[in-house]
């Protein structure tokens, strides 16, 4: 009986921080506190990787006009395998993301003058997805290495790049377009 019991415990201990069954909630479709790395939802990073208060690493600089920095997600199990990585690149090259739309859905325009797509990982055992949205200089990238199981993982990086982008591009390569010329006051008023 002892032995059971040990065997029981530390297999609790095992899977602490995964999730056993998949929780089939759609993210969030706004942004909400605690945020890991600053800008990144908790709640939507626990539901899409599966791992409960998941070990962080990483910052924006959004300082710069077109922002930089990384944040990586891991289990806090075993090998801490990275789950998440989230990736905001200044000086991206021009039509790079045009030339990998091929093969990939299209991103909905999220920030105006964005370019962008989504696609499901090759390896079925990682139940990844990968994102990336471009402006102007400006990439950000999500990279879901390790999914959960019976979610819609690409779905997930679409829903987290629309929580994300619009705080991360946005501030990091300046002010939208502008849209066309204000009306000018009428004369002798």
């Amino acid at each position: 009986m002892t032995v059971v019991l040990a065997c029981a415990l530390a297999l609790s201990a095992a899977c602490q921080g995964e999730r056993r069954t998949a929780d089939h909630a759609p993210l969030q479709t706004v942004a909400a506190p605690p945020y890991i790395c600053e800008y990144i939802p908790l709640k939507a990073v626990e539901l899409m990787t599966g791992v409960s208060d998941p070990l962080v690493r990483g910052f924006f600089d959004l300082s710069q006009d077109s922002g930089d920095g990384s944040c990586a997600v891991y289990r806090r199990d075993g090998d801490r395998l990275k789950v998440l990585q989230i990736t905001l690149t200044p000086e991206r090259v021009p039509g790079e993301v045009e030339e990998e739309l091929d093969g990939a859905s299209p991103l909905p325009e999220i920030i105006p003058g964005s370019i962008g797509y989504y696609f499901r990982g090759r390896d079925s055992e990682k139940h990844g997805a990968h994102a990336v949205l471009a402006r102007g200089k400006t990439e950000l990238s999500v990279q879901l290495e390790y999914g959960v199981k019976g979610r819609d993982n690409a779905a997930d990086v679409l829903a987290l790049m629309k929580l994300i982008a619009p705080k991360l591009i946005t501030a990091a390569s300046g002010p939208s377009p502008s849209p066309s010329a204000t009306p000018s006051s009428p004369k002798g008023g």
